[in-house]
């Protein structure tokens, strides 16, 4: 048999749970929600573990599936040069150490503006209740 008579078909890879997920990912948020509801017709037992999924995944609050994991998949497949493969495991590394760092940062912003405001809350009603007793004195 020549290689021009042989047919090639791409294997698929991983076990069934995650080749039904890659697939559910490529559709999006609905088919993950018809999925669920499904389960829960069938065996609400399978419907309650989608839900836990969902939820534990983030799946249920992100906006796309396919594109996350469309990215995720591009980002560790390997070139076969093993220098570049070493440069981008750099980069990846060192991007996601520096969104790390960012979202320290904006947690660090929330935490001063929610103190701020708890200061704010607190001078106002120290005041209130200072008028309030000058009224009555």
């Amino acid at each position: 048999m020549t290689t021009a008579t042989m047919t090639t078909r791409p294997q698929p890879r991983g076990n069934w749970l995650s080749r039904s997920e890659r697939w559910l990912d490529e559709r999006g948020k609905g088919a993950w929600i018809a999925a669920m509801v499904l389960g829960f017709i069938f065996f609400w037992p399978i419907g309650l573990a989608l839900l836990a999924y969902m939820i534990w995944s983030k799946r249920m609050f992100s906006g796309n599936c396919a594109k996350r994991t469309r990215h995720a998949r591009h980002a560790f497949k390997t070139s076969g040069n093993s220098a570049f493969d070493a440069y981008k495991a750099d980069t990846l590394r060192r991007l996601e150490d520096e969104q790390d760092a960012f979202e320290a940062f904006l947690q660090r912003l929330r935490e001063a503006k929610d103190k701020a405001e708890f200061d704010q809350f607190m001078e106002d009603r120290a005041k209130t209740a200072e008028a309030t007793n000058e009224d009555k004195a």
